[in-house]
C-alpha cells in the first residue's frame, strides 16, 4: 500500500473512533474531529488513492480550471466531461436552488428551501468564487513572477477567501489557501482547508494541489519538495460510513499496490500552455492501479 493510502485511512480511522456527530447546513450529519495535519514528500510519492478508484483526470481539470483556466463557468467543466459542479451550477436564468439546515426564529436547525438570485450575468457559474477570485487577483501570475525574481519572499500566498465576495459566491472555498515556499531549489507548499469531506473531497484536493505544485515548479525551473496540509475540520458524512469502512477493509485484506507516477511534458515552460483538454495531453498518471470504485453520496 502506497504511503498515502496509509496515512489517508489513519485518518478515517481516528474520525470513525474519535469523532463527535453534529449537524450542519446539508441536513445529514457529519462525524467530525476539528483539526489534522498531512506531510507529502512530493519528490518521493505522487499521492493518488490505491484502496479506491480516483477520478484524477477530473480533480487535474477541475484544478486547471481554477489555477490555469481561471473560471468560474461550470460548462467549461462539463465540456470535459466533469461534473463534480454540477450541484452549484447557478441556473441560466440568475438564480440557485437548494434544501438546506437554517436556524429558524429560535436558533433552531429547520430543512428551508433556499432561493439564491445572482443575475442572469452569473447564469451557469459558481459566482464569485475559486477560479474568479485567482483570475480578479492574478494569484497565480503574482506567484510565478515572485518565485522567479524573489525566491526568499516570506510573501507567496495565494487565498482564494475573500470576504468582499462571499456573499456572492454559491459556495466559499473549501480549500481556501495555499502559501509557498523555495528552500534548496525545491518548492514547498501548505495548504489549508477549512472544511473537509474526507471521503469525497479530500483525495480529490491532494492529487490536484500535488500536480499544481509539480506544474509551477517545472515552469520556474525547480525541483518539486514537500506539501504540508492542515485541516480545521475534518468530517465523514454519516451516510458514508459504510463506503469508508470497506475502504478501510481493503487496507486491510487486498494486496497492496504501488504509487502511481506523474508525467509532465517536460518541453512546456508556461504554465498556461499546458494542454488542458480532455485529453490533457501534457499531464499523464502512469502505472494507476487501484482496488475499484466505491460510491460516496454528495451533501450539498
Amino acid at each position: 500500500m502506497c504511503k498515502w493510502d496509509k496515512e489517508y485511512l489513519k485518518l478515517c480511522r481516528k474520525i470513525l473512533k474519535e469523532g463527535v456527530e453534529v449537524p450542519n447546513r446539508t441536513g445529514i450529519n457529519t462525524i467530525k474531529i476539528p483539526g489534522y495535519e498531512f506531510e507529502f514528500n512530493l519528490g518521493e510519492e505522487f499521492p493518488v488513492l490505491t484502496t479506491k478508484q480516483l477520478f484524477f483526470k477530473n480533480a487535474i481539470t477541475e484544478m486547471l480550471w481554477i489555477y490555469q483556466v481561471q473560471s468560474n463557468d461550470v460548462r467549461w467543466l462539463q465540456e470535459r466531461n466533469n461534473h463534480i459542479w454540477d450541484e452549484w451550477e447557478i441556473h441560466e436564468d440568475g438564480k440557485w436552488y437548494a434544501t438546506q439546515m437554517l436556524p429558524d426564529k429560535d436558533g433552531n436547525l429547520v430543512r428551508q428551501e433556499v432561493v439564491k438570485d445572482f443575475g442572469k450575468d452569473w447564469g451557469h457559474t459558481i459566482g464569485t468564487a475559486y477560479g474568479w477570485i485567482v483570475n480578479r487577483y492574478k494569484l497565480v501570475d503574482n506567484l510565478i513572477n515572485t518565485i522567479k525574481n524573489n525566491p526568499t519572499d516570506r510573501r507567496m500566498i495565494m487565498s482564494l477567501w475573500q470576504n468582499e465576495f462571499l456573499n456572492t459566491a454559491v459556495l466559499p472555498s473549501c480549500v481556501w489557501c495555499s502559501e509557498w515556499d523555495v528552500t534548496d531549489g525545491k518548492l514547498n507548499l501548505w495548504v489549508h482547508q477549512r472544511s473537509c469531506d474526507v471521503p469525497l473531497g479530500l483525495p480529490f484536493n491532494v492529487t490536484q494541489y500535488a500536480v499544481l505544485a509539480n506544474l509551477i515548479a517545472q515552469v520556474t525551473g525547480l525541483q518539486v519538495g514537500k506539501m504540508y496540509w492542515s485541516i480545521k475540520d475534518a468530517h465523514i458524512y454519516v451516510n458514508q460510513v459504510e463506503g469508508i469502512k470497506e475502504q478501510i477493509k481493503r487496507g486491510r485484506t487486498l494486496p497492496d499496490l504501488p504509487a502511481p507516477e506523474l508525467w509532465i511534458n517536460p518541453e512546456i515552460k508556461n504554465f498556461y500552455d499546458f494542454d488542458n483538454s480532455k485529453e490533457l495531453k501534457d499531464i499523464k498518471v502512469l502505472k494507476y492501479e487501484h482496488h475499484g470504485k466505491i460510491k460516496f453520496p454528495i451533501a450539498q
